[in-house]
């Protein structure tokens, strides 16, 4: 993941300049400006994609994450196969292993819809519940990397990201 950091360094020596030269106040060229995004994205994605959330709640879970996706959803609201499957985004024959193996293992449900015998409804069990509040608050810990930071850095990385969201316009 240093990559980055390495070529700058060496376009650095290639160009006779000392880092006292290179961290100086000229204005970045579009070049650098692009190898700077590079960078920064690199380290952004080294932060999400070392701490291997999916991974974890997978084997905590002894589930694939398809499935813990599936708690997930069902843990809003009980859904038909149709709008799980619109969730999961992908389709019914598939959404209905994925169902089965839950309803196996006692965390799922399925009943009949009371307006529509031919549809049904995918629910959570208590043990279902259970899981899933598990998986949300394995999967929306923080990364450990961010306790490093003091609550003005915290405050300017949240001003940060709420820029490049967008939910600075809310």
């Amino acid at each position: 993941m240093t990559g980055g950091m390495e070529m700058k360094a060496m376009t650095t020596a290639i160009r006779g300049q000392g880092p006292a030269a290179a961290n100086a106040a000229a204005p970045e060229t579009e070049t650098e400006h692009d190898e700077r995004m590079r960078r920064t994205w690199d380290r952004l994605r080294t932060l999400v994609y070392d701490d291997n959330r999916r991974g974890e709640v997978s084997a905590t879970l002894g589930l694939s994450f398809v499935k813990v996706k599936a708690l997930r959803r069902l843990l809003v609201r009980p859904m038909s196969m149709r709008e799980l499957a619109e969730a999961l985004v992908t389709d019914k024959p598939y959404v209905t292993q994925i169902v089965d193996a839950l309803a196996e293992r006692g965390l799922v449900v399925r009943t009949v819809a009371e307006n529509d015998r031919r549809c049904r409804i995918a629910s959570l069990t208590e043990a279902g519940r259970e899981a899933a509040v598990l998986s949300e608050e394995i999967l929306t810990r923080p990364p450990a990397g961010l306790a490093r930071l003091s609550e003005r850095d915290l405050a300017e990385l949240g001003r940060i990201l709420d820029t490049l969201t967008g939910a600075d316009s809310d």
